[in-house]
């Protein structure tokens, strides 16, 4: 590994001494952005959970016990397993509020981590103020999108960016800043009016880092960006098509079917792909997963076929996600914890992180513990699949 920046060169990504490199890992997502189906609890935002949580337990068991989660759910141990399996990138997704309390010390020791074992960390932007989307993993509250209606909320993002770049401005382990994670909104100016004063905000005091810029409508449409006059950064896409088999929303789906096979795959892939050529950049598949059916779907065909595409074109890509406590939809972790603790209680009507106010008090030791990996149980032909394609 170099010990100088990454950069884009043209259709490509290459260290410090002008070599390729293409980044391939997972995703460490539900760690320092807490996404409810990670805990098997219903899709509502962050902010209701911590709400009701300090109703039932008091502010200060709320922070001992979201210090308690970021201190167990992922731990330096899971950077080193990372690195074991040959990838040489993490994808970390944050919230704002991280990156601006004293809980920014979490990304100064996943930094640090991701140094001592060589793997490249990326940190992603996945709940801006205000909320860029109006789904729960931007901690959207009522469905608002209000980081695109307060130009206040834009304000504090940049300087947010800004803040970030400066105190990582030196740290080449650091593959570059995913900007802002599944933008929706339905003003494309006002987007690359964002990106750019972002970009602004970054070069102030990083000339050196990676910017990834996702497209509009969930990272789906890079065409409608601008050519920022910035020369190293990339397009980076999310890509979970068909929603009804990866997120297993019609069950008992087997892949392939005639509708959607490895050939559809490719050319919706290379449609990307041809647009990115023509603008010298290269594609980065920041999320792609699918929900584990212990192969009852083939579901790791599909993987297959999708990481065969992914490398054939170049494209970098991180697996959503490492680690995920096991539910029936959406796509899960390379780990999946299957126990139907207290805390998990699939039978409801109350379930995940709903009934940790009630628990808490006595039952936080055996909840820290469920938190760590060694905890979850590996989904051999995921890993298995991901690590064929390294």
């Amino acid at each position: 590994m170099s010990k100088s920046f990454l950069r884009r060169q043209k259709a490509f990504i290459v260290d410090g001494d002008g070599r390729k490199v293409q980044l391939k890992g997972v995703n460490f997502g539900g760690w320092l952005m807490m996404e409810a189906y990670f805990v098997y609890s219903r899709a509502l935002a962050a902010q209701l959970f911590e709400k009701e949580f300090v109703s039932q337990c008091g502010p200060e068991a709320l922070n001992e016990l979201m210090g308690q989660f970021r201190d167990n759910f992922i731990t330096e141990t899971d950077f080193r397993q990372v690195a074991s399996w040959g990838m040489n990138c993490i994808r970390l997704p944050f919230h704002y509020k991280i990156a601006d309390s004293k809980a920014i010390a979490c990304l100064d020791r996943a930094i640090a981590w991701a140094k001592k074992y060589k793997v490249y960390l990326m940190l992603d932007l996945h709940a801006a103020p205000g909320a860029q989307n109006p789904d729960w993993h931007s901690d959207s509250l009522n469905h608002k999108t209000e980081l695109w209606t307060k130009a206040s909320n834009r304000r504090k993002t940049y300087a947010l960016w800004e803040k970030l770049a400066d105190r990582y401005k030196d740290e080449t382990i650091i593959a570059g800043y995913d900007i802002l994670n599944e933008t929706v909104m339905d003003n494309n100016v006002l987007l690359n009016e964002f990106y750019r004063e972002s970009i602004k905000a970054i070069r102030r005091s990083d000339k050196n880092h990676i910017l990834f810029i996702e497209g509009q409508r969930w990272a789906q449409q890079i065409d409608v960006l601008d050519d920022f006059p910035d020369d190293n950064w990339v397009y980076s896409i999310h890509y979970y098509e068909p929603m009804e088999f990866t997120f297993n929303l019609i069950q008992f789906i087997h892949y392939p079917w005639p509708e959607f096979n490895k050939d559809a795959l490719r050319r919706r892939m290379e449609g990307y792909f041809n647009f990115a050529q023509k603008k010298q950049r290269p594609v980065h598949v920041g999320e792609f997963g699918v929900n584990y059916r212990e192969g009852a779907s083939n579901e790791h065909i599909y993987l297959r076929d999708e990481l065969k595409v992914f490398n054939d074109l170049g494209f970098h890509w991180n697996y959503w996600t490492y680690k995920c406590v096991k539910n029936h939809m959406f796509p899960d972790g390379v780990f999946g914890y299957y126990p139907n603790s207290p805390w998990v209680h699939r039978q409801g009507p109350k379930t995940g992180w709903d009934c940790w106010g009630d628990l808490w008090a006595k039952h936080k030791h055996e909840m820290i513990a469920s938190w760590r990996t060694k905890a979850f149980s590996l989904n051999t032909p995921i890993i298995d699949t991901l690590r064929k394609a390294l």
